[in-house]
Protein backbone atom coordinates (compact mmCIF):
# COMPACT_ATOMS: atom_id res chain seq x y z
CA UNK A 1 0.00 0.00 0.00
CA UNK A 2 2.73 2.35 0.13
CA UNK A 3 1.73 5.19 -2.90
CA UNK A 4 4.99 6.22 -4.90
CA UNK A 5 5.56 10.08 -5.34
CA UNK A 6 3.97 11.62 -8.51
CA UNK A 7 1.01 8.95 -8.40
CA UNK A 8 -1.29 11.71 -6.11
CA UNK A 9 -1.74 15.13 -7.00
CA UNK A 10 -1.35 18.06 -4.44
CA UNK A 11 -5.19 18.33 -3.72
CA UNK A 12 -4.81 15.02 -1.95
CA UNK A 13 -1.65 14.67 -0.80
CA UNK A 14 -2.01 17.95 0.89
CA UNK A 15 -4.89 17.62 2.29
CA UNK A 16 -3.66 14.42 3.78
CA UNK A 17 -1.09 16.21 5.47
CA UNK A 18 -3.23 18.59 6.92
CA UNK A 19 -5.20 15.80 8.33
CA UNK A 20 -2.03 13.67 9.64
CA UNK A 21 -0.59 16.73 11.52
CA UNK A 22 -3.32 16.78 14.05
CA UNK A 23 -3.59 13.48 14.22
CA UNK A 24 0.20 13.06 15.43
CA UNK A 25 0.14 15.80 17.77
CA UNK A 26 -3.00 14.35 19.36
CA UNK A 27 -1.65 10.93 18.95
CA UNK A 28 1.55 11.72 20.85
CA UNK A 29 -0.54 13.88 23.80
CA UNK A 30 -2.38 9.95 24.36
CA UNK A 31 0.42 7.96 24.88
CA UNK A 32 1.18 10.00 28.30
CA UNK A 33 -2.50 9.29 29.07
CA UNK A 34 -3.26 5.38 27.78
CA UNK A 35 0.49 4.08 27.56
CA UNK A 36 1.42 1.47 30.38
CA UNK A 37 4.43 1.14 31.37
CA UNK A 38 5.13 -2.08 30.82
CA UNK A 39 4.10 -1.52 26.88
CA UNK A 40 6.52 1.39 26.62
CA UNK A 41 9.28 -1.40 25.28
CA UNK A 42 6.94 -2.34 22.83
CA UNK A 43 5.97 0.74 21.34
CA UNK A 44 9.77 0.62 20.07
CA UNK A 45 9.60 -3.10 19.03
CA UNK A 46 6.12 -2.83 17.26
CA UNK A 47 7.66 -0.38 15.37
CA UNK A 48 10.71 -2.25 14.44
CA UNK A 49 8.28 -5.23 13.71
CA UNK A 50 6.37 -3.31 11.73
CA UNK A 51 9.03 -1.93 9.19
CA UNK A 52 10.31 -5.47 9.21
CA UNK A 53 7.11 -6.96 7.62
CA UNK A 54 6.50 -4.20 5.41
CA UNK A 55 9.67 -4.63 3.67
CA UNK A 56 8.59 -7.89 1.93
CA UNK A 57 6.25 -6.09 -0.70
CA UNK A 58 5.02 -6.94 -3.77
CA UNK A 59 3.71 -4.50 -6.93
CA UNK A 60 0.00 -4.17 -7.18
CA UNK A 61 -0.84 -3.12 -10.50
CA UNK A 62 -1.53 0.79 -10.98
CA UNK A 63 1.83 1.57 -9.12
CA UNK A 64 1.63 0.60 -5.30
CA UNK A 65 2.34 -2.51 -3.57
CA UNK A 66 0.40 -5.70 -1.70
CA UNK A 67 2.43 -6.69 1.80
CA UNK A 68 1.10 -7.34 5.56
CA UNK A 69 1.57 -4.72 7.72
CA UNK A 70 1.17 -5.56 11.57
CA UNK A 71 -0.80 -2.68 11.96
CA UNK A 72 -3.92 -5.00 13.28
CA UNK A 73 -2.68 -6.73 16.21
CA UNK A 74 -0.22 -3.55 17.03
CA UNK A 75 -3.81 -1.90 16.94
CA UNK A 76 -5.48 -4.73 19.35
CA UNK A 77 -2.02 -4.56 22.00
CA UNK A 78 -1.34 -1.09 22.60
CA UNK A 79 -4.14 0.83 20.82
CA UNK A 80 -5.20 2.72 18.28
CA UNK A 81 -3.29 5.82 19.23
CA UNK A 82 -0.06 4.17 20.50
CA UNK A 83 0.13 2.39 16.89
CA UNK A 84 -0.62 5.73 15.06
CA UNK A 85 2.88 6.46 16.27
CA UNK A 86 4.72 3.32 15.92
CA UNK A 87 3.79 3.01 12.53
CA UNK A 88 3.83 6.07 11.53
CA UNK A 89 8.04 6.16 12.08
CA UNK A 90 8.01 2.82 10.21
CA UNK A 91 6.69 4.50 7.25
CA UNK A 92 8.88 7.55 7.79
CA UNK A 93 11.94 6.17 8.19
CA UNK A 94 11.40 3.45 4.83
CA UNK A 95 10.48 6.69 2.52
CA UNK A 96 13.45 8.24 3.77
CA UNK A 97 15.84 5.90 4.04
CA UNK A 98 14.91 3.40 1.78
CA UNK A 99 12.54 5.11 -0.67
CA UNK A 100 9.82 2.81 -0.37
CA UNK A 101 6.74 5.11 -0.29
CA UNK A 102 7.00 8.88 -1.45
CA UNK A 103 7.88 12.19 0.19
CA UNK A 104 5.11 13.96 -0.81
CA UNK A 105 2.39 10.54 -0.09
CA UNK A 106 4.09 10.31 3.56
CA UNK A 107 0.52 11.93 4.66
CA UNK A 108 -1.47 9.76 2.33
CA UNK A 109 0.83 6.33 3.67
CA UNK A 110 0.34 7.11 7.21
CA UNK A 111 -3.63 7.93 6.72
CA UNK A 112 -3.95 4.93 5.46
CA UNK A 113 -1.36 2.68 6.88
CA UNK A 114 -1.29 3.93 10.83
CA UNK A 115 -4.91 5.52 11.03
CA UNK A 116 -7.54 3.43 8.89
CA UNK A 117 -5.92 -0.13 9.91
CA UNK A 118 -5.46 0.13 13.42
CA UNK A 119 -8.21 2.19 14.26
CA UNK A 120 -10.46 -0.49 12.02
CA UNK A 121 -8.87 -3.47 13.61
CA UNK A 122 -9.21 -2.14 17.42
CA UNK A 123 -13.06 -1.11 16.97
CA UNK A 124 -14.33 -4.52 15.10
CA UNK A 125 -12.12 -6.49 17.57
CA UNK A 126 -13.72 -5.39 20.25
CA UNK A 127 -17.42 -5.45 18.87
CA UNK A 128 -16.82 -8.55 17.92
CA UNK A 129 -14.88 -10.38 21.07
CA UNK A 130 -17.43 -8.62 23.11
CA UNK A 131 -17.19 -9.71 27.02
CA UNK A 132 -15.90 -13.38 25.50
CA UNK A 133 -12.66 -14.57 27.69
CA UNK A 134 -9.04 -14.31 26.61
CA UNK A 135 -8.85 -18.11 25.94
CA UNK A 136 -12.26 -18.09 24.17
CA UNK A 137 -12.39 -19.06 20.75
CA UNK A 138 -14.59 -16.05 19.58
CA UNK A 139 -11.83 -13.72 20.87
CA UNK A 140 -9.85 -15.49 18.71
CA UNK A 141 -11.66 -14.90 15.74
CA UNK A 142 -12.25 -11.91 16.53
CA UNK A 143 -8.66 -11.41 16.35
CA UNK A 144 -8.61 -12.94 13.09
CA UNK A 145 -11.43 -11.06 11.60
CA UNK A 146 -10.16 -7.80 12.44
CA UNK A 147 -6.55 -8.52 10.91
CA UNK A 148 -8.29 -9.43 7.47
CA UNK A 149 -10.87 -6.78 6.91
CA UNK A 150 -8.22 -3.66 8.49
CA UNK A 151 -5.92 -4.83 6.01
CA UNK A 152 -8.31 -5.01 3.07
CA UNK A 153 -10.01 -1.66 4.70
CA UNK A 154 -7.04 0.10 4.09
CA UNK A 155 -6.26 -1.15 0.44
CA UNK A 156 -9.77 0.00 0.02
CA UNK A 157 -8.99 3.44 0.54
CA UNK A 158 -5.50 3.59 -0.98
CA UNK A 159 -7.61 2.52 -3.95
CA UNK A 160 -10.09 5.19 -4.14
CA UNK A 161 -7.21 7.90 -3.59
CA UNK A 162 -5.85 6.77 -6.60
CA UNK A 163 -9.37 6.60 -8.44
CA UNK A 164 -10.32 10.32 -7.97
CA UNK A 165 -6.90 11.08 -9.10
CA UNK A 166 -8.29 11.81 -12.82
CA UNK A 167 -11.06 13.60 -11.91
CA UNK A 168 -9.10 16.25 -9.38
CA UNK A 169 -6.21 16.48 -11.70
CA UNK A 170 -6.16 16.34 -15.76
CA UNK A 171 -4.95 18.77 -18.52
CA UNK A 172 -7.56 21.06 -20.63
CA UNK A 173 -7.84 18.17 -23.12
CA UNK A 174 -9.18 15.90 -20.04
CA UNK A 175 -5.78 13.82 -19.79
CA UNK A 176 -4.85 12.67 -16.36
CA UNK A 177 -1.92 14.20 -14.86
CA UNK A 178 -1.07 11.94 -12.31
CA UNK A 179 -3.00 8.48 -11.47
CA UNK A 180 -4.54 7.86 -15.06
CA UNK A 181 -6.89 5.43 -13.92
CA UNK A 182 -10.39 5.50 -12.47
CA UNK A 183 -12.31 4.29 -9.61
CA UNK A 184 -13.43 1.24 -11.36
CA UNK A 185 -10.06 -0.11 -11.81
CA UNK A 186 -7.79 1.43 -8.77
CA UNK A 187 -10.27 -0.05 -6.38
CA UNK A 188 -10.56 -3.53 -7.67
CA UNK A 189 -7.44 -3.62 -8.36
CA UNK A 190 -5.88 -2.85 -4.30
CA UNK A 191 -8.77 -4.94 -3.16
CA UNK A 192 -8.16 -8.10 -4.79
CA UNK A 193 -4.41 -7.96 -4.11
CA UNK A 194 -5.01 -7.38 -0.65
CA UNK A 195 -8.05 -10.28 -0.29
CA UNK A 196 -4.94 -12.72 -0.29
CA UNK A 197 -2.62 -10.93 1.56
CA UNK A 198 -5.33 -10.14 4.18
CA UNK A 199 -4.76 -14.20 5.25
CA UNK A 200 -0.99 -13.40 6.07
CA UNK A 201 -2.19 -10.17 8.26
CA UNK A 202 -4.73 -12.47 9.80
CA UNK A 203 -2.41 -15.25 10.29
CA UNK A 204 0.45 -12.74 11.80
CA UNK A 205 -2.54 -11.21 13.77
CA UNK A 206 -3.49 -14.48 15.46
CA UNK A 207 0.03 -16.19 15.66
CA UNK A 208 1.27 -12.81 17.70
CA UNK A 209 -2.12 -12.60 20.19
CA UNK A 210 -1.96 -16.17 20.81
CA UNK A 211 1.47 -15.94 22.14
CA UNK A 212 1.24 -12.70 24.30
CA UNK A 213 -2.15 -14.08 25.75
CA UNK A 214 -0.17 -17.76 26.55
CA UNK A 215 2.82 -15.61 28.01
CA UNK A 216 1.68 -12.36 29.24
CA UNK A 217 -1.81 -10.94 28.56
CA UNK A 218 -1.37 -8.00 30.69
CA UNK A 219 0.35 -6.66 28.11
CA UNK A 220 -2.77 -6.17 26.02
CA UNK A 221 -4.17 -2.91 25.69
CA UNK A 222 -7.66 -4.03 26.97
CA UNK A 223 -6.57 -6.47 29.49
CA UNK A 224 -7.71 -4.37 32.53
CA UNK A 225 -10.88 -3.41 33.54
CA UNK A 226 -11.75 0.27 32.85
CA UNK A 227 -11.47 0.73 36.97
CA UNK A 228 -7.86 0.06 36.57
CA UNK A 229 -6.44 1.25 33.66
CA UNK A 230 -4.35 4.30 34.12
CA UNK A 231 -2.58 2.76 37.34
CA UNK A 232 0.33 2.49 35.43
CA UNK A 233 1.06 5.21 33.38
CA UNK A 234 3.88 6.30 32.34
CA UNK A 235 4.60 10.37 31.59
CA UNK A 236 5.16 10.75 27.96
CA UNK A 237 6.40 14.48 26.19
CA UNK A 238 3.90 15.26 24.59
Amino acid sequence: MHIPDGYLGPYTYVALYLVMIPIWVHAGRKLSQELRSRQVPLLALSAAFSFVIMMFNLPVPGGSTGHAVGGAIIGIVLGPWATVISISVALILQALIFGDGGITAIGANCFNIAVVMPFSAYYLYRLLSGNSGLGSSKRMAAVAVAGYVSLVLAAAITGLEFGIQPMLHHDAGGLPLYMPYRLNITVTAMVLEHLVFGFIEAMVTVFIFAYIRRTDPSLLADSKPKSERGLEKVAVPA
